[in-house]
C-alpha cells in the first residue's frame, strides 16, 4: 500500500499525496518550475539549495535519470513534488528510475496532488514556506517552525571548496569562473569556444583571481538571497577596477550590480521555467529563455551606476540584463546555457569571447 504523505503551506492549507524518494519531514520555502522537459537539470541545479521544488508539468520522469545531464554532482533542492511520476522510463541512455535517485540522494519526494492548484496559490499568494510530512497534524511546535524558516548561507553551501581547471585543446583563451554554485554548462560552454576554465570557490578573493591572469572573468548562478553576500560583493567591487572583461549569469548578475552599487528586491514568485521571454532593448529583438531565480535587480532611480539595462523581462518588466558603460563587463539575469533549452541566447558567450579578444588586442 502506497504511503500517505502530506504538503502543509504556510498559509495553512493541506494537500494529501502519496510518497516516493526518501522519508523523513522536510521544512523549506516552495517554489514552481514551468518547464516541460530538462527535470533533471531542474533536480540538480545548484540554484534550488534548499528549496520544495513544484513541477507544474503533469508527468515527470519518463526519460529516466542520466547522470551525463546533470548539472552538478548531487541535487541541493530538499525536496521534489509532482503530479505523477513515470515508474517505467523509455531511453537508452537511462541508468535508473526517478524513484530510485532520490532515494539514494536523500531527496523527500511528494507525487498524485493537485500541482495545477498548488501552482495557482503559491503564483497568487506568493513564495511561501512549506512543510512536507507524514503527519496531518504535526503539532504547534512544527507549525512555528514552519513558519519562521529562513533560508540562509546558500552560497557558501554549494560553492567547489577548491580550484579546479578544465583544459581545452590549443586554448586561445583563459577564465576564471567564479562559482557560487555554478551550472556545469556554462564551463563546458567556454570550453567549446577555445577557453581553458579555472573554477575558484566563492571565498576567493580579487587578488587570487587576478594572480590567474585570466582574460575573462565569469561570475556564475546561485542560490539564496544576492545581498547576503557582502565579502562577495566587497571582492567584485574590486574585480571592477581591474579592467578585465566580466560576463554575469543569474546570481552573478545580481551581485555585479550590488557591487556597482545598485539594489535587488525578492519577487513574488519568481521566474523558474523554460519559456520566459525577454527583449533586448537595443535591437527590441525577443528572446525565449531558461530561468531560475527569486530575486531581481532593481530598475529606474535604482540603477547601478554607469549602466544601462539591456534585456527586459515581457511579462513583468523586471530586469533581464545589464551592460555598463565605464568597465568591460555585462550580465544577464537568465541562463544563455540553458539545458535542456532554449538555445537562443549561447550567442553571448560569443560576445564574452569576442570582448575578451578585443582587450587584448
Amino acid at each position: 500500500m502506497e504511503q500517505q504523505r502530506y504538503l502543509i503551506l504556510e498559509n495553512g492549507q493541506v494537500f494529501p499525496g502519496h510518497a516516493f524518494g526518501a522519508s523523513g519531514q522536510v521544512i523549506a520555502e516552495i517554489v514552481f518550475t514551468t518547464a516541460m522537459t530538462g527535470y533533471l537539470e531542474t533536480l540538480t541545479d545548484p540554484s534550488y539549495f534548499g528549496q520544495m521544488v513544484v513541477q507544474a508539468f503533469p508527468l515527470i520522469g519518463n526519460y529516466g535519470v542520466i547522470p551525463a545531464d546533470f548539472e552538478a554532482e548531487n541535487p541541493a533542492l530538499k525536496a521534489y513534488i509532482v503530479r505523477s511520476w513515470c515508474q517505467v522510463p523509455s531511453n537508452f541512455r537511462s541508468e535508473e528510475d526517478l524513484d530510485t535517485f532520490l532515494l539514494s540522494r536523500g531527496i523527500v519526494g511528494l507525487w498524485d496532488i493537485d500541482t495545477r492548484a498548488l501552482v495557482k496559490i503559491i503564483r497568487e499568494h506568493g513564495v511561501m514556506n512549506a512543510l512536507i510530512t507524514d503527519d496531518p497534524n504535526p503539532g504547534e511546535a512544527t507549525l512555528n517552525q514552519l513558519r519562521n524558516y529562513r533560508l540562509t548561507g546558500a552560497v557558501p553551501a554549494v560553492s567547489g571548496k577548491d580550484t579546479a581547471i578544465l583544459h581545452t585543446v590549443d586554448a586561445r583563451r583563459r577564465v576564471v569562473l567564479w562559482d557560487f554554485g555554478a551550472k556545469r554548462n556554462i564551463a563546458q560552454e567556454l570550453v567549446k569556444r577555445g577557453c581553458d576554465v579555472t573554477i575558484v570557490p566563492a571565498s576567493a578573493t580579487a587578488d587570487e583571481i587576478l594572480r590567474l591572469n585570466p582574460d575573462g572573468i565569469m561570475l556564475s548562478n546561485g542560490p539564496g538571497d544576492p545581498a547576503e553576500n557582502t565579502g562577495i560583493i566587497q571582492e567584485l567591487s574590486k574585480l571592477c577596477k581591474a579592467n578585465v572583461p566580466i560576463f554575469g549569469i543569474c546570481l552573478g548578475h545580481q551581485l555585479l550590480a550590488l557591487a556597482r552599487g545598485g539594489e535587488t528586491m525578492k519577487l513574488k514568485y519568481g521566474h523558474r521555467g523554460a519559456n520566459q521571454p525577454v527583449q533586448e532593448t537595443e535591437s527590441r529583438k525577443v528572446y525565449i529563455t531558461s530561468q531560475n531565480h527569486g530575486y531581481a535587480v532593481k530598475t529606474g532611480d535604482h540603477l547601478p551606476k554607469n549602466a544601462r539595462e539591456s534585456f527586459v523581462n515581457l511579462n513583468d518588466g523586471t530586469c533581464e540584463g545589464m551592460e555598463y558603460l565605464d568597465i568591460p563587463a555585462f550580465s544577464v539575469q537568465f541562463h544563455p546555457e540553458a539545458c535542456a533549452g532554449p538555445l537562443d541566447t549561447r550567442y553571448l558567450f560569443d560576445r564574452f569571447v569576442a570582448r575578451m579578444d578585443a582587450a587584448r588586442g
